[in-house]
């Protein structure tokens, strides 16, 4: 199996349980602290960062049409700790209400070869606080997991939305099939790298005369796939057996 069928009510819940933690790992560390899995980052600047994709977001997908918004850009200047802390927990609530009032197929602008509907906003917003959540945990010094079947639905996200998007960071030049197995969550997927190119395939419809077999396979939890995935973890934290450049291609953060 390769595919989590999540659906808003998923989706939400997720943002819901990752939002308080995300704003407790945020005040414990305070602005001055590095973001270890974020490279040049202190607390304050992944505050902003977060405040201000929020606000964006809650703004683009409201408009009800699928023309391209005007870009995301960042706050300038920040304002004093406890104005930036009151303003990301504002951005959360209102982000929140904003997705919950809106049918998965309101139509919505996005980046990716996906429909161009609320849901794709849905689901990115519960992975960007869970992935962002682990960043600010990981500055406070006690990073946690993220949940299994979220972090199963962020690499679907990855295989399906990020990397057909060109928004690939590892090698472009490489051939051949990366399987990802999620030891925990009893999924797995099978990604087809074709240098720049990249198509997941349907593991319930290969056949056997299908060139699909691997020659690269890392197993973790899913947590820790998903976190590699997006540059959160180094590959060792995985077994990785074949080429590991063929993993290291898959990387999207």
């Amino acid at each position: 199996m390769n595919r989590l069928h999540a659906s808003k009510d998923f989706w939400l819940a997720a943002l819901r349980a990752d939002s308080p933690a995300l704003q407790d790992a945020v005040a414990e560390a305070g602005p001055d602290a590095a973001v270890p899995s974020c490279e040049g980052w202190t607390v304050a600047d992944l505050t902003a960062h977060l405040t201000g994709m929020l606000r964006w977001v809650r703004e683009t997908v409201a408009r009800g049409v699928t023309d391209h918004p005007p870009a995301f850009t960042e706050q300038e200047p920040a304002p004093e700790w406890e104005a930036a802390l009151d303003g990301l927990r504002r951005e959360l609530t209102g982000t929140i209400e904003t997705l919950e009032a809106l049918e998965a197929d309101f139509p919505a602008w996005n980046w990716a070869p996906q429909a161009k509907t609320a849901g794709f906003w849905q689901r990115r917003m519960a992975h960007e606080i869970s992935v962002h959540r682990w960043d600010a945990e990981a500055a406070a010094g006690r990073a946690t997991p993220v949940e299994t079947k979220l972090a199963a639905d962020g690499i679907g996200e990855v295989l399906d939305s990020w990397l057909p998007a060109g928004k690939r960071k590892g090698p472009t030049d490489l051939h051949g099939v990366a399987h990802l197995i999620a030891s925990d969550a009893g999924y797995e997927w099978f990604v087809r790298l074709r240098g720049p190119g990249v198509a997941l395939l349907d593991t319930g419809t290969i056949l056997d005369s299908d060139d699909h077999h691997p020659r690269a396979e890392a197993t973790g939890t899913a947590s820790d796939l998903l976190l590699t995935l997006m540059g959160r973890q180094r590959p060792d934290r995985l077994v990785i057996s074949g080429d590991p450049r063929l993993i290291a291609a898959l990387r999207t953060g």
